[in-house]
């Protein structure tokens, strides 16, 4: 497949969406990171090399990298700014899929999988099969390693994780502090936003927490360019949320969002722009942070797929 990536210009937003073409694996097929401009109208697209399952945790580094990982693989997938995938970076046989750029040039990233173990609704199956750390039967740690970004391992943080409903979410999404001394994480469809003290290397009250029976998950969590601290809330019977949190956890805006499957958020370069994904619907959409309108849109067709989203800031 002939991939049309333009070099990035200043506002494109990238989505990965891989097309997944396999009858044994509902998580499985060609790797596709799309580029849309500012308005999100489609400009080219990129046919990742190296990949086998959903390309996910989107995210800029400093010098204009596009960074992504497709976790299954434990494969890292980097960009130019040219639009070109750049030769495949080894950080770790492990299962990663979100990362934070520190001030000092370092890079910490989250292990999306934990455990041995999952859970599924009786009658239902996973319908993927999860990867298993080299001569091991576990899936991974769930937790937070800090790399140089030519990726030399420098720490490994044993950030303690809920598992999420099916048991095997580690780290899946993560949002440095400004301070760079503390990380904000989650294990998507769990009880709660952790924290954890990078520089004293242990967890610290989570941030936010939920009653077993308020219904409420926690789904993605991120800092926006003016580092406001922005979460997504699941709730299947009244709904999903982003929600606007103070620095202690309490809600300071709510903004419901259009049905259910809202579960990734990218950084806008905009003011007062979000940038929200459904991976149920496969929908993109640019949330209004002062009115609360979803402001632009675009339709991936893709259903059960969009899991990273990214905004060149120039």
């Amino acid at each position: 497949m002939l991939s049309t990536m333009q070099p990035f210009a200043r506002g494109d937003i990238f989505a990965g969406v891989t097309l997944l073409n396999r009858q044994d694996d509902d998580h499985a097929g060609a790797g596709r990171i799309i580029q849309y401009d500012s308005s999100l109208q489609e400009k080219g697209i990129l046919w990742t090399v190296g990949t086998t399952h959903l390309i996910g945790g989107l995210a800029f580094a400093p010098d204009g990298t596009l960074w992504a990982f497709d976790s299954s693989s434990f494969t890292v997938i980097r960009v130019s700014p040219a639009g070109k995938q750049l030769p495949a970076l080894k950080l770790a046989e492990r299962a990663l899929s979100n990362i934070s750029f520190a001030k000092d040039g370092t890079i910490y990233v989250g292990e999306h999988l934990v455990g041995s173990t999952v859970r599924t609704r009786p009658g239902t199956s996973l319908g993927t099969t999860l990867p298993k750390l080299p001569a091991s039967d576990r899936f991974g740690d769930g937790h937070i390693y800090q790399f140089t970004q030519e990726g030399k391992l420098l720490k490994e943080f044993a950030t303690p994780v809920h598992g999420g409903m099916p048991g095997f979410l580690g780290v899946t999404s993560s949002a440095l502090c400004a301070d760079g001394r503390r990380m904000l994480y989650l294990s998507e469809l769990s009880d709660s936003v952790r924290v954890y003290d990078l520089v004293n290397d242990r967890p610290l009250p989570d941030l936010v927490t939920y009653a077993a029976d308020s219904g409420d998950l926690a789904m993605a969590i991120m800092f926006t360019q003016d580092d406001r601290l922005l979460h997504i809330r699941a709730n299947f019977k009244t709904g999903f949320f982003l929600e606007h949190l103070s620095e202690t956890g309490e809600v300071i805006r709510c903004y419901p969002l259009p049905g259910p499957g809202w579960a990734s958020l990218g950084r806008s370069t905009e003011k007062d722009i979000a940038l929200v994904g459904n991976f149920f619907s496969g929908t993109l959409a640019k949330l209004d942070l002062a009115t609360g309108a979803l402001v632009a849109r675009a339709e991936t067709g893709a259903q059960r797929s969009l899991a990273g989203i990214a905004q060149f800031p120039g």
